[in-house]
């Protein structure tokens, strides 16, 4: 029997959709997955990602303010929607 290789399959899905991992458009508010309080993360314990840094440090070069370099995931987090929203760069803020 031969396959039809237009059916789409769901191999875009991503694997956990629950909670934000760093490096992917999670680090992004409300972009790929349900938002969560990163406090209710399984892994906000952990050092916050190379990706979550890196944004951090433009984030702050831009609001003029200095980033702790260890701070957890969940605090990354926090203080990346804090910043996004003091320089404008936050979701719905046209950035």
């Amino acid at each position: 029997m031969a396959t039809d290789e237009t059916t789409p399959t769901d191999e875009t899905a991503p694997a956990d959709a629950t909670e934000p991992t760093g490096g992917t458009a999670d680090d992004a508010p409300g972009v790929g997955s349900p938002e969560k309080d990163p406090q209710d993360w399984v892994t906000g314990d952990e050092p916050m990602t190379g990706p979550q840094g890196s944004y951090l440090s433009t984030l702050a070069r831009e609001a003029r303010e200095e980033v702790p370099d260890d701070l957890t995931k969940a605090q990354a987090s926090e203080l990346i929607e804090e910043l996004q929203s003091r320089t404008g760069r936050g979701a719905g803020q046209g950035a």
